[in-house]
């Protein structure tokens, strides 16, 4: 894309705000077919910039949040280049979570569907013999976890020679992991003539330092501040004691009446015990978090995605690249320790242009965390008073009558009058009201006792406005690595096949095995061998010039 072109874009951004239609973006007929298919017109800010430069064969580095629309930011060009006259692998995805792994999969498939493109997923926790019989078929693309990667490398049911394209999705999330031995493991099995993009929701110097040693000058796009922190998003915080958080959550469900909700807790336990306790009070809720089998992974999601379910309980797990439309609102039962964590959750509402809230609890010696939370989204959150036991019930009532106003508008009540005026003989029709809305209105949840397990409480936070400063050194202690064995951790344990039990990730899962557990040093260790490893050979241009 020209420079002029930009600049009339961002003049554009300026005077209410411009965005690329895909059938200006150059891509394939047979793309565009299956874009239009889906729905898609009018390109994201990150896919806007991403794409036409990918297309020119560029390495792209593209910085963005979860639900910017990253998986078609770099999944079109890929797509594009592929020729399916030959039956060889020439796209390559890696990606944190199986999770991810799975809906990035589902995504590309159905954007090169009109164009025939083979597409297979490879990761733990799955039966490997299936994987490999599927590799067999000779996919376009491949889309993988890193060790179950490596796993399919060593066996050699995966070749990487014709690899034209690589992919680095969520990619800080994959070094915050320990991931970097097994990437610089994968790479290195890709031809160096290939185009690498990465994708990366923060930029620090370890992500700065993958794109100096594995990528060719690359670009680096970047989506403004003002993008990434969900503007549509109303967020609010309710200071309380931890033995209060329960009760006052149940009752702002029954306040706000929201249509498709996520709770976050911090850990496994959390997750387990919140969700048990919600279908104890009367509401449709399930958890999610690492310990659970792939299968029942996503016979959740599917129920939650086809409104069988209202509540979806999760760690930090399911905050990352899923596929969850229609949010509309996310609670933080349990506020993340990191900020960045934070944007990532709430990330999950106020998507493709609706609004969404957000509401975090939180305890008296966690509001530093919560002034650093407002650091970074540059934006404050709005107090909010806890709803009384009175008004949680004139919700309850006010969400009943509300039901009974859309069934009344459906009809279809002819077979039931003669019966209605039976009762209408015997009483009145304010009681028989009266009655139906009792019926349909949930009794008071909060007399329901729910014994929730008091976490440790993260550690005191100096009063550093900065925020990044505490990363390195105030990691430890709370909950911050029970977050990571109950969520992004858990993913680890479970990736199955061979590498999963040798000596380079012992000390990580040792780390995170359980819910209070104290800090891994994987960060840093990564960090030190990436900059040992630094090619200086390689250019880094930055390009802060995104929409």
């Amino acid at each position: 894309m020209a420079n002029d072109e930009r600049e009339l874009m961002a003049e554009a951004e300026l005077l209410g705000g411009y965005h690329l239609k895909f059938s200006e973006l150059n891509l394939d007929k047979k793309l565009l077919k299956s874009i239009e298919a889906i729905g898609f017109e009018e390109a994201t800010p990150i896919q806007s910039e991403t794409i036409p430069l990918a297309l020119e064969g560029k390495d792209v580095i593209g910085q963005a949040q979860t639900g910017t629309g990253k998986t078609a930011a770099f999944g079109l060009p890929m797509l594009d280049k592929i020729d399916t006259e030959k039956s060889t692998i020439q796209g390559l995805v890696i990606a944190p979570t199986r999770e991810l792994a799975i809906q990035t999969q589902e995504e590309i498939y159905r954007l090169g569907k009109d164009k025939r493109i083979k597409v297979q997923a490879v990761y733990g926790g799955a039966d490997i013999g299936r994987q490999i019989r599927a590799l067999k078929n000779k996919p376009h693309i491949v889309v993988g976890t890193p060790g179950r990667m490596l796993d399919h490398i060593n066996r050699r049911t995966l070749k990487l020679e014709t690899v034209e394209t690589l992919v680095l999705d969520e990619a800080d999330e994959m070094l915050n992991m320990g991931f970097l031995e097994d990437i610089e493991a994968i790479i290195s099995k890709v031809p160096e003539t290939r185009q690498t993009l990465l994708f990366s929701a923060t930029m620090p110097d370890s992500i700065k330092r993958i794109g100096v040693k594995f990528m060719k000058e690359p670009e680096h796009v970047k989506i403004k501040a003002k993008e990434m922190t969900a503007n549509l998003i109303d967020q609010y915080f309710v200071r309380c004691k931890e033995f209060e958080k329960f009760d006052i959550m149940t009752r702002l469900f029954d306040v706000q009446n929201p249509e498709l909700t996520i709770v976050f807790g911090r850990t496994k336990r959390r997750v387990d015990e919140l969700a048990r306790g919600l279908e104890m009070r009367g509401y449709k809720a399930e958890g999610i978090h690492g310990d659970l089998p792939q299968h029942k992974r996503m016979s959740i999601l599917k129920a939650f995605k086809n409104d069988e379910i209202d509540i979806l309980v999760a760690t930090d797990v399911a905050a990352r690249g899923l596929d969850i439309s229609g949010v509309s609102h996310v609670y933080n039962y349990d506020i993340p320790q990191d900020p960045e964590s934070y944007v990532h959750r709430i990330g999950r509402t106020g998507r493709a242009g609706k609004e969404g809230m957000s509401v975090t609890f939180v305890t008296p010696n966690e509001m530093s965390y919560l002034h650093v939370i407002e650091d970074l989204t540059k934006k404050r959150m709005t107090p909010l008073r806890p709803p009384s036991k009175k008004e949680a019930i004139e919700g309850q009532i006010g969400s009943a009558v509300s039901t009974i106003k859309d069934a009344m508008a459906e009809n279809g009540l002819e077979s039931y009058q003669e019966a209605a005026s039976d009762l209408l003989e015997n009483y009145s029709a304010e009681d028989l009201a009266a009655l139906l809305i009792k019926q349909i209105a949930k009794d008071d949840a909060s007399e329901v006792p729910v014994n929730i397990t008091p976490e440790r409480p993260l550690p005191n936070r100096r009063s550093n406005r900065g925020g990044g400063g505490n990363r390195g050194g105030n990691r430890g202690g709370g909950n911050r690595g029970g977050n990571r064995g109950g969520g992004r951790g858990g993913n680890r344990d479970n990736r199955g096949g061979g590498r999963e039990d040798n000596r380079k990730r012992d000390n990580y899962k040792k780390n995170n095995r359980n819910d209070n557990n104290k800090p891994g040093e994987n960060r840093k260790r990564n960090n030190n061998n990436a900059n040992s490893n630094k090619d200086k050979s390689r250019g880094f241009t930055i390009r802060n010039n995104a929409k």
